[in-house]
């Protein structure tokens, strides 16, 4: 790749979060218990719906699917990082970047879509309950995850090819933990007029509308909720619409913030920090908020680890009913 001073750029320097050494267990700590927590959560999740036929339904497909593009997710851009800080290296290399940006840009688009899809069959379910096989049909919802799909891969080769134009100078440090769009795009030295305009357009119309959705579903779920005349019921109802708003307003709210106000601010620390919310803290709590408090999912779980159980202890007993024949045989 040719650049304006007649240099190669093969790789970036990727500064994360501190550069003190003492703080360098800490964080490698922290950011390694976060991303266990998040990949047995949502691997939990895939594990419960795929082993009890109860659960395979709407909710659940789109459950899974969402537990999966978390795993990928935080795998994009975690494992690196926790690499780098055990290795006391900061580099990452051009072809790298360029791969992590594609599959983190493909991750996050899908992680909104799938909140979006999420949202609206909770509000079929709530609003609308007798019709809700109906309308939820299995053609549907696999057309609904197959578009999400195909969007988020096209975004994503969209902005990573446009990004293969551009030509950088010696200053290669990126002030994050991952290789952000924006970041790299601040450090290009030629026109980056066509990628701030094609990702800010594609900020503005893969957030505003899925956000738009959501916030009308939650609305419609709420209107629904006041007319249940049972205040357990009532209240019971609120605190899962609570609790899954929250998650929404802290990945939308962080995410945009570091994208649309990336050109203003140069403060590394609030935008690395802002990142970790909507990258590692939001598919952390995905797991808890959407499934591991819900009945079903635990007893499918608690199914599964008994039959596991159940198994292991015939095939151990199989396994000395030959011995016991041999010593009986040699007694005799």
């Amino acid at each position: 790749m040719e650049l304006g001073n007649d240099t190669e750029i093969s790789e970036f320097l990727l500064l994360g979060f501190s550069q003190e050494p003492e703080l360098q267990a800490l964080i490698f700590g922290l950011f390694l218990s976060m991303y266990l927590i998040t990949v047995f959560g949502n691997l939990l999740i895939i594990l419960a719906v795929s082993s009890d036929a109860h659960l395979h339904t709407p909710m659940y497909f789109f459950l899974t699917n969402l537990s999966f593009v978390d795993i990928c997710f935080t795998s994009t851009t975690i494992p690196k990082m926790l690499w780098n800080v055990q290795t006391q290296s900061k580099v990452i290399t051009y072809e790298g970047c360029i791969t992590q940006i594609y599959f983190f840009l493909l991750s996050a688009v899908l992680d909104i879509f799938l909140l979006t899809v999420m949202a609206y069959d909770r509000f079929v379910a709530i609003c609308h309950p007798l019709h809700y096989m109906v309308i939820m049909n299995p053609r549907l919802c696999f057309l609904l995850v197959l578009v999400s799909w195909t969007i988020s891969i096209l975004n994503s080769l969209l902005q990573s090819l446009i990004l293969l134009q551009l030509s950088f100078c010696t200053v290669v440090e990126i002030p994050d933990f991952f290789c952000d769009l924006s970041q790299i795009i601040q450090l290009a030295c030629s026109d980056t007029f066509l990628n701030n305009m094609v990702m800010y357009l594609t900020v503005v119309l893969l957030s505003s509308g899925p956000l738009a959705g959501i916030l009308y579903s939650y609305s419609k779920i709420v209107s629904c909720i006041c007319r249940i005349s049972s205040v357990q019921g009532k209240y019971k109802a609120f605190s899962i619409c609570a609790s899954h708003l929250s998650v929404v307003s802290l990945f939308f709210c962080t995410s945009l913030g570091v994208y649309l106000s990336s050109p203003a601010t140069h403060s590394s620390h609030s935008s690395a920090t802002a990142s970790v919310m909507y990258t590692v803290v939001t598919p952390m709590l995905n797991p808890f908020i959407y499934s591991l408090r819900n009945k079903d999912i635990k007893g499918a779980l608690k199914r599964f680890f008994m039959m596991a159980s159940l198994k292991r202890s015939v095939i151990l007993d199989l396994e000395k009913c030959p011995r016991l024949q041999i010593s009986k045989s040699q007694n005799k």
